[in-house]
């Protein structure tokens, strides 16, 4: 036999293998995974063999035979079963029937991936008899039933005050006809004033829930977040090590920026977050606690120092601004005063990179390493545990660091020319390079401790040629200590405005809290601030 021959044989002998492994397709699933359920559907127009398993559901046309006598199989089209957020029976009803009717199949609701986002789909399946539309209604029920980690009973909070005061809106037309769809029971509270969702949780019996939910902006799930850890360190009378929360915390976008919400779906989406928290889909994220002087500790995500604070400090003062105005105006008008601190910085460098992703330390054990520092003037400090994703920055504030890594980023940006600072700034929305710049300084961080020892104010415009601004710290009359004492200086936290006087501690406590949603690099992207 030719070499030609040969490889027409050895085509044709592989054809004949694929079209005997489709052939066995509903066979191979049923030994391998066994098969609790087989019936007949008509999916669209077409009989289908349909199979149920412990994890998926498949189904293949039904095909008649070719004129020769061979079957002419078709690939089984497949669902898993951890993607179905709920089954239904389908019932043909008159108007205005709200019940009753003849059975006509089922209809089982799941999600599909669109990129990041998660859209709701159907399958339906018909067949006309009753008992045969039940059975499989009552197995499908079980199955769903037992896939761990989706809830059943769900806190909601709300903000009415978030964005443009459509947090309510946002719940009632996007959420709550899906967790009603998939039988979620809730209990809702819509806050009528700062701290009356912490007064909440002080008192909740936290046994009666499966899980937490707020609907608002990253001020209100800084909140949030903040209440549903202090809650756990008060259930363990307050240990001297943080321990983490029991419940998971499902976050609703409804607000201007939504970071939070980003780092954890990568979509400003309710619809997204909604299928994340039916679906039962928990992430563990890392916190920082955050203690000064005489004030009692504040959990929190991110915090911002300097140009970041100041920016929305002036963006607080003008609520009454659309969003994207307001956005625009307070970061034009810091940057047209812009203003650098003149800041003693201490901080522990993270060991987590030698370390199990799954096995992390609690944050606040120091080990033999010693503490760095650094001083002068800085623009702006951050210090974030999450990447803080956002439309605007779709590779985070804090690209170098993940939702629970075991350390945090801190990002030091020193005095500098006013176009420097800028550039640094439109780097965010650009691929990468956003902290590749000599006066920016990034460290994997455990603990930070920030003092602030006076102000460095930018009094001269930049020239044209780029200039760098002079920057030299004012000298107070009164010592350091005396002059620290009367000021209180602004922090951004989570997108909340918060004044702490003298010295800040900040340390990362990994795995703190239980996110509903998933670990994502990116986020969707916008158009690029035009502001700037």
């Amino acid at each position: 036999m030719s070499t030609g021959e040969d490889d027409i044989e050895k085509k044709e002998q592989k054809k004949r293998k694929e079209k005997e492994q489709e052939e066995r397709e509903p066979d191979a699933v049923e030994r391998s995974d066994g098969v609790l359920l087989r019936g007949i559907f008509k999916v669209g127009k077409k009989s289908h063999d349909v199979l149920l398993t412990a994890t998926r559901l498949t189904w293949t046309p039904v095909l008649p035979e070719s004129p020769a006598g061979e079957a002419c199989p078709a690939p089984p089209a497949a669902l898993m079963l951890r993607d179905v957020l709920a089954v239904k029976v389908k019932r043909r009803r008159s108007a205005g029937r709200r019940s009753g009717g003849p059975v006509l199949g089922l209809a089982l609701f799941f999600c599909k991936r669109r990129g990041r986002r998660l859209e709701e789909d159907t399958l339906h399946l018909h067949n006309a008899s009753s008992e045969h539309a039940r059975i499989w209604y009552d197995a499908l029920r079980e199955l769903l039933a037992g896939v761990c980690g989706r809830p059943r009973r769900l806190k909601v909070f709300i903000n009415p005050s978030s964005h443009k005061k459509e947090a309510v809106h946002v719940y009632r037309e996007h959420v709550a006809p899906l967790f009603k769809m998939a039988d979620v029971c809730t209990d809702i509270t819509v806050t009528e004033k700062r701290g009356h969702a912490l007064s909440v949780m002080k008192e909740l019996n936290v046994d009666d829930f499966d899980g937490l939910v707020c609907v608002g902006g990253d001020g209100f799930v800084a909140e949030i977040c903040h209440a549903v850890v202090l809650r756990a360190q008060l259930d363990a009378d307050y240990p001297c090590v943080p321990v983490r929360a029991a419940l998971p915390l499902g976050i609703i976008p409804a607000g201007s920026t939504d970071v939070i919400s980003c780092s954890v779906h990568g979509v400003r989406d309710p619809v997204t977050a909604a299928m994340h928290i039916i679906l039962g889909h928990v992430q563990r994220a890392d916190m920082c606690s955050l203690r000064s002087a005489g004030q009692p500790p504040r959990f929190a995500f991110a915090a911002m120092f300097g140009f970041g604070a100041r920016s929305l400090a002036r963006a607080e003062k003008k609520r009454w601004m659309a969003p994207a105005r307001r956005r625009h105006y307070a970061l034009l008008k810091t940057l047209a005063r812009l203003r650098a601190e003149d800041c003693q910085l201490s901080f522990l460098t993270s060991r987590a990179n030698n370390q199990d992703p799954n096995d992390h330390d609690d944050g606040d054990s120091e080990g033999a390493e010693s503490w760095s520092s650094a001083e002068g003037p800085f623009l702006s400090i951050g210090v974030m545990a999450i990447p803080c994703l956002s439309p605007h920055a779709p590779r985070g504030l804090a690209p170098n660091t993940k939702l629970a890594n075991g350390s945090a980023a801190l990002i030091a940006v020193r005095a500098t020319s006013r176009s420097d600072f800028v550039k640094h700034l439109k780097s965010y929305g650009a691929p990468g390079g956003q902290l590749d710049f000599s006066f920016v300084e990034t460290h994997a961080v455990t603990a930070v401790r920030l003092r602030p020892r006076g102000s460095t104010a930018c009094t001269e415009d930049e020239s044209d040629d780029g200039a760098r601004v002079r920057s030299t710290a004012r000298t107070r009359a009164t010592s350091v200590v005396q002059s620290d004492a009367a000021l209180s200086f602004p922090w951004n936290i989570d997108g909340e405005l918060l004044e702490f006087p003298n010295e800040v501690v900040i340390r990362l406590h990994g795995r703190l809290i239980g996110l509903y949603g998933e670990d994502v690099d990116e986020a969707e992207s916008a158009a690029p601030c035009g502001c700037i």
